[in-house]
């Protein structure tokens, strides 16, 4: 904990603070000391207990993903408040984790729409990867129907499904740009040059012409 507290830098964390990340260390650096400490997954779990989130994005680049329990793992989701450490938990742990698709399934339909997104994050994933048996007619219907309305993290989640939905699937892809169109949904967020807007009808393009082009 001393160790990261000397890596904290106050303008950086004024920057995440905007994000709602309370935390001034340096990524980059993070990842040096955790390639340093290698896995410890009781180190791990004590970093996660401080409730720190520098310790916490530490932990989640520490531990075995493989040995947590899936009770474990939903009280951490719920745990996480700040963005950056419930993001690296879902992606870096949870998605490697026995556990994923029983917590995936439980979360979608949590009320709490931070625990929501960890589910939609995870779906996202199977539209890419391993997409036997989800029924995208039906996700599409429930992007639709909620997606307009949802919180902030959730609503970015669900996006990503949807944007995966019309990358990866050709027979859904003109009714995933038809719900984007309608809903508007990050239509004017801010998009640095050379990045691709969250837009979905635009991310949609943009992939599938840079896979045509491939």
């Amino acid at each position: 904990m001393a160790e990261l507290a000397g890596l904290e830098d106050p303008r950086m964390r004024e920057v995440n603070e905007k994000h709602g990340d309370d935390h001034g260390v340096n990524l980059g650096r993070l990842r040096a000391l955790a390639k340093r400490l290698k896995t410890q997954q009781e180190l791990a779990r004590r970093l996660w207990a401080t409730g720190d989130t520098a310790a916490r994005l530490l932990a989640t680049l520490i531990c075995r993903p493989k040995a947590f329990e899936r009770v474990e793992l939903d009280a951490m989701v719920r745990e996480a408040r700040a963005p950056k450490a419930h993001d690296w938990l879902v992606n870096y742990v949870v998605k490697k984790s026995p556990h994923a698709e029983e917590l995936r399934l439980a979360w979608l339909a949590d009320p709490d729409p931070v625990v929501a997104s960890a589910g939609w994050a995870l779906t996202a994933e199977r539209v890419t990867k391993k997409p036997e048996g989800l029924d995208l007619a039906g996700l599409l219907d429930v992007i639709e129907a909620e997606m307009k309305d949802a919180p902030d993290r959730l609503q970015w989640a669900m996006n990503t499904c949807l944007a995966r939905i019309g990358i990866e699937h050709a027979e859904h892809r003109a009714r995933a740009i038809d719900i984007g169109e309608r809903l508007e949904v990050l239509r004017d967020y801010p998009t640095s040059p050379g990045c691709t807007s969250p837009f979905a009808p635009i991310w949609i393009t943009e992939m599938v012409r840079r896979q045509h082009d491939e």
